[in-house]
């Protein structure tokens, strides 16, 4: 059976690392969350105070780029390959709402997305891979023979994000990830270099009412109605 390259991009909080895992697992393909990527670059500049509410120093950021060394490795306990920054498993901390605040912002630099965006062509050279993110299917892999565009409305998305923020203890309250929510639709909508954007060809899919079985389900099936093509 062929191979194929699947490109998920879409909102924040709309489940494409869910769908991303649960495709590679059934395919036996490679998984690449990029998210996680910006995520642990966003966490390097937090720790070195480079990001607060009130400044950011981008020309300090874009000079350590060639000091942050960013690689998965898998974790058979949990199912999936976990993020680590400078040898350091961050998987758990950059998956906090303190990150989300300013993920959306480090994304937007031109430097960093130039960095990584390098990394993951990369890894994706020999095919059989699922990757998701904001400009996968724009900017990373534009050949995908498969590209999604998940959405669901910001409510929905606020609640599933709460929900999962709660399960893990943080001291979040709703309104506050809602807003998250929004800043961040709007500044991955607006940001100059590789805005989020429905690429050409792309399959909308928006979950807002629907089940992660019946999600799956479907877009298994998009994937080998395109692997069979």
């Amino acid at each position: 059976m062929k191979k194929i390259i699947i490109a998920i991009d879409g909102f924040s909080s709309t489940g494409k690392s869910t769908i991303a895992k649960q495709l590679a697992k059934e395919l036996e393909y490679i998984y690449v969350d990029t998210g996680a990527m910006y995520r642990a670059v966003t966490l390097y500049a937090l720790r070195n105070e480079y990001i607060n509410p009130d400044n950011f120093s981008i020309n300090a950021l874009v000079e350590d780029l060639d000091s942050i060394h960013l690689h998965f490795v898998y974790n058979d306990a949990v199912g999936f390959a976990e993020m680590y920054l400078n040898g350091e498993n961050v998987e758990k901390e950059i998956r906090t709402l303190r990150v989300s605040d300013f993920v959306s912002k480090v994304a937007a630099v031109p430097e960093v997305r130039y960095q990584l965006v390098k990394q993951q062509q990369k890894m994706g050279q020999d095919s059989g891979i699922v990757m998701d993110g904001r400009d996968i299917g724009t900017v990373v892999f534009p050949e995908a023979e498969l590209k999604l565009f998940m959405t669901a409305s910001p409510e929905k998305r606020a609640i599933r994000r709460y929900k999962e923020l709660i399960e893990k203890g943080d001291d979040v309250n709703y309104e506050d990830v809602l807003r998250n929510v929004q800043n961040r639709d709007y500044i991955d909508s607006h940001r100059e270099d590789s805005p989020l954007r429905q690429a050409e060809g792309a399959i909308a899919i928006d979950n807002s009412d629907m089940g992660l079985k019946e999600q799956f389900e479907r877009i298994l099936n998009l994937v080998k109605r395109t692997i069979n093509a």
